[in-house]
């Protein structure tokens, strides 16, 4: 049955996830790179968010969350390309599948952005958008349905509120590799060239996971409440601990 408090919550979180990317995780990475390519960064962000968008519509929603019958444990199959049979009615626990089917869009968007940090100025916008797409339809998709689809990991009970493995484990173990193979920076000392860019940047993301985390919970309930509460203080001891350290 419907729970409009919960489809209120999760609209607005998907929303808030969005703002981690667009304009948040374009300005922190734009804020670390030269200023020559601050314009750049910021093109990569937004058309990443574009072709995954309509990547998860086409084929990603039902790679993670589809039925893929004997190969379920694996991946979910073909059944939902394109949202086929997805209407107005149909449901998603307590929320809409449309509004589910868009907050984990947003993941699938902010996934392959945070890899930008890996390659940032030393590849051409053409790999940009291929390795994306590659990436997120054959590693991310994949792996949420492992771990959030009903697939292997899931059945192993794997509990994984909000991407540590599917997101961040996933997006870090891409970056490592991909740094390994561009090799060392030369100019690696250099310091960013708009710090205050950088600290917008990180606000807006601080300010997003809320809706990362807390949406999480697919519910308006008091799980989401000490899920928000527990985000904002370790936000907090992280960064005077991060302060510090420097």
């Amino acid at each position: 049955m419907l729970n409009s408090g919960d489809t209120s919550w999760i609209l607005t979180s998907t929303a808030l996830v969005l703002f981690m990317t667009l304009p948040g995780l374009a300005l922190f990475y734009g804020g670390l790179v030269k200023s020559r390519n601050i314009l750049s960064v910021f093109m990569h962000c937004i058309a990443i968010a574009c072709l995954m968008s309509l990547l998860w519509v086409a084929f990603g929603y039902s790679i993670a969350f589809g039925d893929g019958l004997d190969l379920n444990p694996y991946w979910g199959g073909l059944s939902k390309i394109f949202l086929q049979d997805l209407t107005a009615e149909s449901m998603s626990g307590s929320i809409p599948e449309s509004v589910f089917a868009a907050f984990q869009m947003t993941f699938a968007i902010i996934t392959p952005a945070l890899i930008v940090g890996a390659y940032v100025e030393r590849v051409k916008f053409s790999f940009v958008l291929i390795f994306s797409a590659l990436w997120m339809l054959l590693c991310y998709a994949p792996v949420t349905h492992w771990v959030w689809g009903g697939g292997f990991l899931f059945q192993l009970g794997t509990v994984d509120l909000a991407g540590g493995l599917v997101v961040h484990e996933t997006a870090g173990l891409a970056a490592l590799v991909i740094a390994y193979f561009l090799g060392t920076r030369n100019d690696k000392a250099k310091p960013p060239h708009n710090p205050g860019y950088v600290m917008l940047g990180a606000s807006m993301l601080w300010v997003g996971w809320f809706g990362f985390n807390a949406g999480s919970q697919l519910a308006a309930n008091g799980n989401a409440g000490i899920t928000l509460l527990v985000t904002h203080i370790s936000a907090c001891a992280a960064s005077l601990s991060w302060a510090l350290y420097e």
